[in-house]
């Protein structure tokens, strides 16, 4: 039985399930993507933006950069995932879960964390944004090449190495070639996050070294160029399209059938060549990861000349200029607040998206579709976007809170999507077909069988969609006002001001946004693990 069929929901019924889903994406994608298209064609044009020297030469850094960041982090990951992929040791999972943890958090905190780290000599350069984005991506690369390489059937190099063919022809003729289509996807989901990438770049790189995201930021929020900006986020737009095209044709290209094996099938490390393997391979990981955090929360209690905690209680001191009348502390409950809300309206969008696809043939298919576009436009051009297209009537939100955790949401509901639905797939036909049997109409079965279902994995998405809030930079920056300054762009604003203690301050202030947004991360992972176990 095809468990994408409309089993038992008929047109009006899944109409009824898709009509908020739609309503939202259309009213806070659809119309802003138009409104970005019509302003950079009609006011900037973007082949005048081409053909401007300072956005080349702004493009090609961008595009330079993120293939350089991909390269090093697919250089960087592949031990780790051949490691974590074909070895059985005690303390495996912990290494694992420890690589997953930077990809996890906000931007600002990974680029306040390297900014403490680095010596004064590297910020504002190339070099400190590569290291930052290998840093955060490089979850990517263990996770995706790594799941492939683990299922990989080890006796097919046993056999070449029998015939004997060396390590190095082993890896390149068998090993390489199988591992292929996981190192493609990798490889395109990391130049897709370091070419959007805006936290990192705007922290770490400086106006010496701007992308197009901060391009776009510079040009609306400093030169008022709203036409500029708008052409500038079309020729992303169009870069972005052209990426993900690409990538999916690969993907098709590079397809293959392979003997997998299960997963759970490890070898233990045998001789002292593979035990200093993967004893070198933890300490490194452990060693990259925990450094820069630990030099974090060091950073915070430094205020020049001694250590102490001067940093963190200006965090609750008012009045304090460029800021806001409010507190830097106070910047945490503003995050909270909008976190809850954007969680919120993801929980029940996205819940009720993911039943109407999980019920949907072709509609829902096409539907799954348009909620994942935002999950592919970067969150530059998204607030952007939602800051152009409602400061009219009938839809003027200038100065409304209302924007921020509706951009969250947007942003967050694709996620929500992902985590729901295969649950709701996994949903045996035959109940459904009983419950309608019995006589419970399509709304009916809907709400006493899919919704008991899934709502542990909503409540895994719901705290998922409030980390991505907590952390959200990129369209926070177009959308916040004074006196709804987020915990990231506050700490943005403290590291572009000068003194050690106001440094400390920012410090101390990412090491509150980065211990909640990990406790949040973990009932995340919690609720998560739950939610497998119930099929």
């Amino acid at each position: 039985m095809d468990e994408h069929r409309p089993a038992l929901i008929g047109r009006g019924p899944w109409l009824a399930l898709a009509a908020a889903p739609l309503a939202f994406v259309l009213l806070l994608f659809g119309w802003p993507l138009v409104a970005i298209l019509v302003r950079g064609l009609q006011e900037g044009g973007a082949l005048d933006a081409l053909s401007n020297p300072g956005v080349r030469s702004v493009a090609r850094f961008t595009v330079v950069q993120a293939a350089a960041s991909t390269a090093l982090t697919l250089v960087a990951g592949m031990v780790p995932a051949y490691v974590l992929a074909r070895y059985r040791f005690r303390g495996r999972r912990a290494v694992q879960a420890l690589l997953t943890v930077p990809f996890v958090l906000p931007t600002v905190v990974v680029g306040a964390a390297f900014l403490a780290l680095l010596p004064s000599r590297w910020h504002g350069t190339v070099g400190a944004i590569l290291v930052a984005h290998v840093f955060f991506n490089l979850a990517v690369v263990v996770r995706t090449v790594g799941g492939l390489w683990a299922q990989l059937d080890p006796a097919l190099e046993d056999a070449a190495r029998t015939l004997g063919a060396s390590p190095w022809r082993v890896a390149r003729y068998v090993t390489l070639p199988l591992l292929w289509p996981a190192i493609v996807a990798a490889a395109s989901i990391v130049f897709l996050f370091t070419f959007t990438s805006f936290g990192v770049v705007r922290i770490l790189g400086g106006p010496r070294h701007p992308t197009l995201e901060v391009e776009i930021y510079r040009r609306f929020v400093q030169l008022g160029d709203l036409g500029g900006a708008a052409a500038i986020a079309i020729v992303q737009l169009v870069a972005v399209a052209v990426l993900l095209v690409w990538w999916g044709r690969s993907q098709e290209r590079h397809a293959r059938a392979l003997r997998l094996r299960p997963v759970a099938v490890r070898r233990r490390p045998h001789g002292a060549r593979q035990w200093a393997l993967v004893v070198s391979t933890c300490v490194l990981s452990a060693t990259f990861v925990l450094v820069p955090l630990v030099r974090l929360g060091e950073r915070s209690l430094w205020t020049g000349a001694s250590h102490g905690v001067a940093g963190w209680r200006l965090l609750a001191e008012r009045e304090q200029p460029g800021i806001g009348a409010e507190a830097p502390l106070a910047s945490l409950w503003a995050s909270l607040r909008f976190a809850a809300v954007a969680a919120l309206i993801a929980t029940v969008v996205g819940g009720l998206a993911a039943l109407a696809i999980a019920h949907g043939r072709r509609a829902g298919h096409l539907l799954d579709t348009g909620l994942m576009l935002p999950l592919g436009t970067s969150a530059v051009t998204i607030g952007f976007g939602l800051v152009i297209t409602f400061d009219a009537p009938p839809l003027d939100l200038r100065g409304s809170a209302a924007l921020i955790p509706l951009g969250h949401a947007l942003i967050a509901i694709p996620f929500v999507v992902r985590i729901a639905l295969p649950v709701l797939r996994a949903i045996d036909p035959g109940l459904r077909d009983a419950a309608a049997t019995l006589g419970a109409s399509p709304l009916s079965v809907v709400r006493r069988l899919d919704v008991p279902i899934v709502a542990r994995p909503l409540l895994a998405g719901a705290a998922f969609a409030f980390a991505i809030s907590m952390g959200e930079f990129g369209a926070t920056s177009f959308l916040t006002r004074r006196g709804q300054r987020t915990m990231p762009v506050v700490i943005d604003t403290l590291l572009g001001r000068p003194g050690a203690v106001t440094a400390a301050e920012a410090y101390a202030l990412a090491t509150v946004l980065l211990a909640v947004t990990l406790a949040v991360v973990v009932a995340f992972d919690v609720l998560r693990g739950d939610a497998e176990g119930v099929f």
